[in-house]
């Protein structure tokens, strides 16, 4: 079975005019991109080999093998990067990494069906889960410890509290 990919960057551009390549990461660490050094396209195949990278603001310059000029860097511009699953270090307890959790299940404590992980976003206030249910529009959750108490990657589910509904004031028009 060939190894889940998970994109970890994207090209953003050329940066000078000497061949180097700004990347967007999205990894915790920027520079943890250099330590994967290669990097492949979506389909498995190669996609850039880093040779040297530095961070910057929002980014990492990078230099990689067979670039060597702004046209060679600019012609990857929304080139997007993934690395192996089994590339990425354990994590650590309590902690967990989206692509884990996409596609499990939740269920309430009681056992009853919520739905399945669509997505985790962080709009800036925290991650929240889009809960797709068996039918209908999906719906958000947050991924705290109160509303998703267990984790159980081995069984392929979370545990989930939905929270109580917050209905409109009755005297607003």
């Amino acid at each position: 079975m060939a190894d889940r990919l998970l994109q970890v960057a994207r090209v953003a551009g050329a940066f000078g005019v000497r061949g180097e390549i700004r990347i967007t990461t999205f990894t915790e660490d920027p520079l943890a991109l250099a330590a994967y050094r290669v990097l492949t396209r979506e389909d498995g195949s190669p996609g850039l080999t880093i040779t040297t990278a530095r961070a910057v603001k929002g980014a990492v310059i990078a230099r990689a093998t067979g670039i060597d000029t702004r046209d060679q860097a600019e012609a990857l511009r929304g080139l997007k990067l993934f690395i192996a699953r089994e590339a990425l270090p354990a994590p650590d307890d309590d902690e967990f990494y989206h692509a884990d959790l996409l596609g499990l299940i939740l269920e309430t404590p009681e056992g009853e069906l919520m739905g399945k992980v669509k997505t985790i976003q962080d709009f800036g206030a925290g991650d929240l889960i889009e809960v797709q249910p068996p039918m209908g529009a999906s719906w958000w959750l947050p991924f705290t410890r109160e509303t998703v108490p267990e984790v159980r990657l081995a069984e392929g589910k979370l545990i989930a509290v939905r929270p109580a509904e917050i209905d409109g004031d009755a005297d607003e028009g």
